[in-house]
């Protein structure tokens, strides 16, 4: 019971194994496997605790800008404008239909 507890230190101090596992490379039984035969040797754990270096990628406003089509998004635009426009002048021009009937008064027939 003790190297399990051990073990689980081992784990909260290194939560890239964490990752492994999650990942499926690794399963919990392997590691502790491993933690059970070597204990915390380090040339047993090098590498499953080595630190990724993943490329990170810092927000460039220069590069994001260069990746835009600038003139595509301006065609757009105006697409937009010139529709909003034409259905602006539609609701403005429409006028209620006008009603040319005029209705018989009541005491006419239609012969009269």
């Amino acid at each position: 019971m003790e190297t399990k507890e051990k073990f689980k230190d081992f784990v909260k101090n290194n939560p890239i194994l964490l990752k492994h596992v999650k990942n499926g490379k690794m399963t919990w039984q392997k590691f502790y496997e491993i933690y059970d035969i070597y204990g915390e040797d380090k040339d047993a754990w090098q590498e499953y605790l080595k630190v990724e270096t993943t490329k990170q990628s810092n927000f460039d406003l220069n590069n994001f800008i260069k990746g835009i089509d600038l003139d595509g998004i301006q065609n757009g635009v105006n697409s937009l404008q010139r529709v909003l426009s034409l259905l602006q002048d539609m609701s403005l021009n429409k006028t209620p239909p006008q009603n040319t009937h005029k209705p018989r008064p009541i005491y006419k027939h239609f012969d009269d």
